[in-house]
């Protein structure tokens, strides 16, 4: 039976970082990623972990910042992260946080809603996926992770382009952000700043994907396995282009 590890994202971006040998990327908007989850959580998989960016709910956080998982909150459900695979994503993660998620429909982008939701959750990090990952997850019977990359700080608002700027296919929408700063043109400076966030965050990410290696980290994937496969596979698993960055 084939060992296999699901990494779910929403960002075109973070579907290819993600990429790897031994690794399935499921990158969907929320709305349809249950789905698309549910159908690719076939027996073999032996792990699913969501993967990318998150927005910063403690004030202490900033972008470029990592935040291991320790459970998934969203609404009255607790979902906790496998103790095992946290650990070693920990361990490979240098200057990472053990802490809680908060899972939400909408994007945070204000920081009263972000200081809002840190208080009433405990969580340091919301993101739109990771809550219906490891809902699956737990339905499965699958071990769950979730690691996460800070790209707004809780005192960071988010400009309303920002909510435009993806396509259905996690691409960045041009036409409508350009519409969005046409019709909201003072949005410009956050913009800016929210780019500039981008920039440092993705560069984290792709560090982090480095440092986390074939499978994730998952203790699940079967040592021989990985060792045969990182004697053949591992320069697929990211893009020259990067290889100066990471």
């Amino acid at each position: 039976m084939q060992t296999n590890i699901i990494a779910v994202t929403s960002l075109a971006r973070e579907a290819f970082i993600a990429r790897g040998h031994g690794v399935s990327v499921i990158c969907s908007p929320s709305a349809s990623l249950g789905a698309a989850l549910s159908a690719a959580s076939v027996p073999g998989v032996s792990g699913i972990i969501s993967f990318g960016i998150a927005g910063g709910l403690h004030p202490d956080l900033v972008a470029g910042n990592w935040v291991v998982a320790s459970a998934v909150r969203y609404g009255d459900n607790i979902f906790p992260t496998d103790a095992k695979w946290r650990q070693e994503l920990f361990r490979k993660l240098p200057g990472a946080l053990i802490a809680d998620i908060a899972g939400s429909d909408a994007v945070v982008r204000v920081p009263s809603d972000k200081s809002h939701l840190h208080r009433t959750t405990g969580a340091v990090a919301v993101d739109m996926e990771s809550h219906i990952a490891a809902e699956i997850a737990a339905e499965r019977g699958i071990p769950f992770a979730s690691c996460r990359v800070i790209i707004d700080s809780a005192r960071r608002t988010l400009p309303p382009a920002t909510v435009l700027a993806l396509d259905a296919n996690g691409a960045v929408d041009v036409p409508a952000v350009l519409r969005s700063i046409i019709q909201t043109p003072g949005q410009l400076p956050d913009l800016v700043r929210a780019a500039r966030d981008a920039y440092v965050a993705e560069r984290a990410l792709r560090k982090g994907r480095r440092w986390l290696g074939l499978g994730f980290g998952s203790p699940f994937v079967h040592e021989r396995r990985v060792e045969h496969a990182s004697q053949r596979d591992v320069s697929n698993d990211f893009s020259p282009a990067y290889a100066a960055d990471l």
